[in-house]
């Protein structure tokens, strides 16, 4: 391997770490909230992580530094979390069928 010592592991870093932590509660306690099945919570899931991380990296191109914890961008990254968790949740809601009188 290049670049890497015999026995060494691949760690990833502390904020790095807290920010999945981070990103994971988000989604799940959206879920706790709204409710919803197993298919749900993977979606919400997978919608915070993904805002978390579009929203921290607007955070670093912006450099919006308001309540930043470390390298994380925690403000500019939550807003990106909710905002992918209320557009999951807006395109997957069901609405009643319409019927025709």
């Amino acid at each position: 391997m290049v670049g890497q010592q015999k026995g060494s592991e691949l760690i990833p870093s502390p904020s790095v770490t807290f920010g999945v932590i981070l990103a994971t509660l988000y989604g799940a306690a959206f879920h706790l909230i709204l409710g919803g099945d197993a298919r749900r919570l993977a979606l919400f899931l997978l919608s915070s992580w993904l805002g978390f991380t579009l929203g921290h990296i607007f955070g670093v191109i912006f450099a919006v530094d308001v309540l930043s914890i470390g390298p994380l961008h925690t403000l500019s990254a939550t807003l990106g979390a909710l905002l992918a968790l209320f557009a999951a949740r807006f395109l997957t809601v069901n609405r009643p069928e319409q019927s025709e009188e």
